[in-house]
This record gives C-alpha cells, sequence and structure tokens, in this order.
C-alpha cells in the first residue's frame, strides 16, 4: 500500500496541533499543546486504491529549525498553517514558511490554511489586536496571499468549532465558490491537494513527492 506523507508547517501557537487532534478525534484539547500529537495514520481510497495517510506534527519555533527539515523527506504535501487573529504568523508565512518548504521541498505542493476563525469575531481578541493597531486577517488577504505564493488551495478553518470554509485557486487561476462545511471537521480532499485531477497518478510517479 502507497503512502501520502502530509506534513504541518507554522510559526508555534497557531493551533496545529489542535488541527490534527480535532481532525483525528473530533475532539478540541482545552489547554495549549505544544506538539505533543503523535504522527498518525489511515487508510484513504484515491482512484478506487488504498493509501496510507500520514499526518505529521511539526514544531514551528527557532528552536527547532535545525531539527524541523528533518520531517521534509519524501514529503507529498505541505499544510502551512497561520492564525486569522495572529498577522504576525500571517506574514511568517511568506517570510520564512513558504522559502523553507520551497528551498528543501521545490515541487511538492501546498495548502494555505487559517487556523482559530472562530476568534476572527471575538470581542477580547479583536480589542487586544486593536490596541497594537491591528486587525484579523481577511478571508480575501487568505486568498491572496496564496495566489501570490502559487498555492494549491486557501482553506479557513476552527479546530474548536470545526467550520471549515474553503476557496480553491489552482495554478491556472481559477477559483472555486467560497463554500461553508459547520458541521464538517478539516476534511481536505485529496484532489485539493495536488496539482492534477488524477493524484494517484501524481502519486505514483512521485514527480511532486520532496526528495
Amino acid at each position: 500500500m502507497q503512502t501520502i506523507k502530509c506534513v504541518v508547517v507554522g510559526d508555534g501557537a497557531v493551533g496545529k496541533t489542535c488541527l490534527l487532534i480535532s481532525y483525528t478525534t473530533n475532539k478540541f484539547p482545552s489547554e495549549y499543546v505544544p506538539t505533543v500529537f503523535d504522527n498518525y495514520a489511515v487508510t484513504v481510497m484515491i482512484g478506487g486504491e488504498p493509501y496510507t495517510l500520514g499526518l505529521f506534527d511539526t514544531a514551528g519555533q527557532e528552536d527547532y529549525d535545525r531539527l524541523r527539515p528533518l520531517s521534509y523527506p519524501q514529503t507529498d504535501v505541505f499544510l502551512v498553517c497561520f492564525s486569522v487573529v495572529s498577522p504576525s504568523s500571517f506574514e511568517n508565512v511568506k517570510e520564512k514558511w513558504v522559502p523553507e518548504i520551497s528551498h528543501h521541498c521545490p515541487r511538492t505542493p501546498f495548502l494555505l490554511v487559517g487556523t482559530q476563525v472562530d476568534l476572527r469575531d471575538d470581542s477580547n481578541t479583536v480589542e487586544k489586536l486593536a490596541k497594537n493597531k491591528q486587525r484579523p486577517i481577511s478571508p480575501e488577504s487568505g486568498e491572496k496571499l496564496a495566489k501570490d505564493l502559487r498555492a494549491v488551495k486557501f482553506v479557513e478553518c476552527s479546530a474548536l468549532t470545526q467550520v471549515k470554509r474553503a476557496a480553491a485557486h489552482t495554478r491556472d487561476d481559477k477559483k472555486a465558490l467560497l463554500t461553508y462545511h459547520p458541521h464538517d471537521p478539516l476534511q481536505i480532499t485529496f484532489y485539493d491537494l495536488f496539482l492534477t485531477e488524477r493524484p494517484e497518478e501524481c502519486i505514483r510517479r512521485g514527480n511532486t513527492r520532496c526528495p
């Protein structure tokens, strides 16, 4: 059985681990969890054939900058995460994370994922940002960044409420309709993850897998 390796990157405390815990258990951790998610594997069907999906969490802190790339070899797709209520994590997508994965895995596709959307309208959070002359990151800003960085797709989600909002950008500049799935966890389809309508062929050829 072939394996699809999905690695999640982004600044610390943007909700990467919570996203994976919520996705795999339908539960939300009540406290900050600094990268204690065990790598998770599940069997999925693609093109009528079984594949093993491996989800790999990473630590976003600078202390791990040398160790983190050790998890990148053989990656099929990255999820590059930022918090919609952390402008610095949004800036680091362009300044740090996409350059890092592009350096190590130049042909491997990635999704841009905006997390913690439940806090975008939280009055306390908005007030704290306003004191620093900041505001939450809008969906339009996320979509624009995804397009500028040539991400396969832009997705917003909340691990707490398990809401997903998705707007797709493909490399031929087509845009999908904004969709809402209020009762669905972050169910990213494998046709979202690859730059082809037949991802199973892409996987077989290995032409986008990180060396």
